[in-house]
């Protein structure tokens, strides 16, 4: 039942990176793409009937989290705890701007809340990256069972080191491309073809990253690359990625956008759903020693609390899959309006 659990969480999280993920990089390619305050206001009214549910999915994979491995979350929050705040803080400031801007019609106003979202989106993108850098890379879990990390380290183990910051760096440039591919399929004149343009560098450059990415892990932590070769039920997300890569470029060059959206969020999540595959069954692995490892056997909850959970998690998850599709088919179309409001 363990595994079972373990297959939801990844699951939410990576429904939380796709969904979540455009509202992140329209954030952050805002400022780029949208040259009046008009075409401003129309990538927010693009995401402003779905970005505070798309982040029920992150409160939600936190729910399953201390629900079903009490004490993976217990540790990885007390040894996390300055940058759980920092993302806090930054989905409040986020949420505000996105709130506030329409409230006064005021040059000043209205730039001071967009230079917000802009900042807010790009560091909560690098926060995510940094996050999944750690669970990658691991974390310095001593016999104890718990771990310390220091923000920064030059050298050693700590939140933001070379490794974990070029994974944090990477999601910003990934959830750029993800949020312009979006914009694209959303929006439409002049915003849309500028979008487009964005569309098409910003994922040439995050092909190249993820790449890059995918090397230093390599150096990072081989042994995933070994569980990759004897795992053949993960095989088909990489593949999945390396088709989605092809299918959203060529989607871009030929207009198509709503396939160009469809396959950047197909390529977040094969890559996502092949991290939590190879890393099967850590949940926070050690830099001290693999026998250290949080492995999902050892942190679920009992059996029978797990069976149980199931029962009330299968009906729960398909009342949010028909509320996400009903409001998506409400919303479709382009945005032709600035204005955005409940």
């Amino acid at each position: 039942m363990h595994a079972t659990w373990y297959a939801i969480l990844a699951a939410m999280l990576t429904a939380w990176a796709v969904l979540d993920g455009f509202d992140f990089g329209a954030g952050i390619v805002q400022r780029i793409v949208a040259r009046t305050d008009e075409e401003r206001g129309m990538v927010l009214a693009a995401i402003g009937p779905v970005w505070d549910g798309n982040e029920v999915w992150l409160i939600a994979a936190g729910g399953v989290f201390v629900f079903a491995f009490p004490r993976a979350y217990a540790v990885a929050f007390s040894g996390m705890y300055l940058a759980i705040f920092m993302v806090l803080w930054l989905l409040v400031f986020r949420g505000m701007a996105i709130e506030l801007r329409g409230q006064i019609p005021h040059p000043l106003w209205r730039t001071g809340w967009d230079g917000t979202f802009t900042l807010a989106s790009t560091v909560l993108a690098l926060v995510a990256g940094v996050a999944l850098g750690n669970v990658i890379r691991g974390v310095p879990i001593d016999r104890t069972g718990w771990f310390h990390l220091d923000l920064f380290a030059l050298g050693g183990v700590g939140a933001i080191d070379a490794y974990t910051g070029f994974i944090g760096l990477v999601a910003v440039v990934l959830l750029a491309a993800h949020g312009a591919a979006y914009l694209t399929w959303k929006t439409d004149g002049e915003l849309r073809e500028r979008c487009v343009a964005m569309a098409r560098r910003a994922w040439a450059i995050a092909l190249v990253v993820t790449a890059g990415a995918t090397l230093a892990t390599g150096f990072e932590r081989p042994d995933l690359l070994a569980a990759l070769g004897r795992r053949p039920w993960v095989w088909p997300a990489p593949a999945i990625a390396v088709a989605s890569a092809v299918v959203v470029l060529r989607a871009l060059g030929r207009g198509a956008d709503r396939r160009a959206f469809a396959a950047s969020s197909a390529f977040i999540a094969s890559l996502l759903l092949a991290t939590a595959g190879v890393l099967y069954p850590a949940l926070l692995p050690s830099t001290l020693g693999r026998e250290l490892d949080i492995t999902a056997d050892a942190a679920a909850s009992g059996h029978h609390g797990l069976v149980l959970g199931l029962t009330w998690w299968i009906p729960a998850l398909l009342l949010a899959v028909l509320y996400f599709a009903n409001l998506f088919r409400s919303m479709r179309g382009r945005v032709r309006t600035g204005e955005y409001g409940h």
